[in-house]
């Protein structure tokens, strides 16, 4: 297989994974489960098994491009690249950055939940930022099959 066929491939197994678990499985878990809590929690730890995944990804995108540099032209390869290191960049951001603090603040809610905490509304702001960020890795990762030769 050639090095833009494995692109294309990977590419959009990585868009289907981020596609699959953000836009199909965690808003059925909210819509099919009664208990918000339970559904955040299995969402939760899937969308930290996807961030690991586009790690993974990441890793294997830029291997890609960096083994058929050859065949690409100069701005072509810069701009997967610079897609690719946005994605990652995004990946890092939600999983390093703002989904602990939004596990700080859902642990720090106790028996209550976070219905009943002062932290509510940090909590709804920050993750809103989370799924706009992944909306824009979402977006990134239409944007990378698009631009595959």
């Amino acid at each position: 297989m050639t090095p833009a066929r494995c692109r294309l491939v990977v590419a959009t197994l990585w868009a289907g994974s981020l596609w699959t678990i953000g836009y199909l499985v965690a808003p059925t878990l909210f819509a099919t489960l009664s208990d918000r809590a339970l559904a955040g929690s299995i969402a939760g730890s899937m969308f930290r098994n996807g961030a690991v995944l586009s790690g993974a990804f990441a890793l294997l995108m830029l291997a890609l491009l960096q083994w058929g540099a050859a065949a690409l032209p100069t701005a072509r390869r810069r701009l997967l690249l610079g897609i690719v290191l946005a994605m990652l960049g995004c990946v890092l951001l939600n999983y390093l950055g703002i989904q602990p603090v939004i596990a700080a603040i859902r642990e720090a809610a106790g028996p209550g939940g976070l219905d009943a905490s002062p932290q509510r509304k940090l909590f709804g702001a920050l993750h809103g930022v989370s799924m706009l960020v992944y909306l824009l890795q979402s977006a990134l990762a239409g944007l990378l099959i698009w631009k595959q030769e």
